[in-house]
């Protein structure tokens, strides 16, 4: 029986592994090995996953913005290229589905029309609007935070925004039958909520409780009010929109983290 249960153990440890490298595949530039064999229930299963990658992205970013407040840089010059540093790692994949969102959801007449305008690798007035009012409040807001708030806040600004997506994957339907976001599957109730546990865990390691549930407040409200808009405007979700509920939900908390710790 003990054998047994440490197998079992261990295959639980090496899922999570697999699921920890596909996640770091789905979300960053970082090469990374696949598991053989990787299944598209396995996938939508590595999305449990996403708020410790989030964390670990955070964790990058805060980083580069304290070394380069040690090495004299002003603090909203560290800010906006610790920012930048991030959508390197990230290949700019949530700012894209933000950029697209905007111009789709602001200039499509009718549902077809804002699918085909999302699918369209150009930039309009609304996706330049919508990157610039999200990269302006996370630049001033980050540029806002004390030394010792850096790194807390951008890790759970980064695990709670990774979190809404398989939430969103998981409870809402899909606006089209192939993209990103489809294939990357459905995740099951399971997982969804193992993401919130994560997320919810990381917050109140890094914050005071208080401010930690705030935040899980404040990612509930962006992450619902960007799911209505999409059911509203195309009927369900897209690659584009997890990628725009991430920067919305990211731009959020950190803003309410400036409020609360200037």
């Amino acid at each position: 029986m003990r054998d047994e249960n440490q197998s079992t153990a261990a295959d639980h440890f090496r899922d999570w592994i697999d699921d920890l490298r596909l996640a770091v595949a789905l979300l960053t530039r970082v090469p990374m090995p696949q598991p053989e064999g990787t299944k598209p229930e396995g996938l939508a299963r590595a999305q449990r996953a996403f708020p410790l990658v989030g964390a670990m992205i955070g964790l990058a970013v805060g980083l580069v913005d304290r070394a380069m407040l040690k090495m004299g840089i002003p603090p909203l010059a560290a800010a906006a290229l610790a920012i930048g540093a991030g959508a390197a790692l990230t290949g700019a994949l949530h700012e894209d589905g933000l950029a697209d969102v905007g111009d789709g959801f602001g200039g499509g007449r009718d549902r077809a029309a804002k699918l085909a305008i999302m699918r369209d690798s150009r930039i309009g007035t609304y996706g330049a609007l919508a990157l610039l009012v999200s990269f302006s409040a996370r630049w001033s807001a980050l540029a806002s935070f004390s030394t010792a708030a850096i790194i807390p806040g951008l890790v759970v600004a980064h695990a709670l925004s990774r979190a809404a997506i398989p939430v969103l994957a998981a409870n809402m339907p899909f606006a089209r039958d192939d993209g990103l976001g489809k294939s990357a599957g459905r995740p099951d109730l399971a997982s969804a909520l193992m993401a919130i546990v994560i997320a919810v865990v990381i917050a109140l390691l890094c914050l005071p409780a208080k401010l930690a549930l705030l935040e899980v407040v404040v990612t509930a409200a962006a992450a619902t009010a960007v799911a209505t808009l999409a059911q509203r405007q195309i009927g369900g979700v897209t690659g584009d929109v997890f990628g725009a509920v991430e920067q919305v939900v990211e731009t959020a908390v950190l803003v309410m983290l400036a409020a609360r710790l200037s």
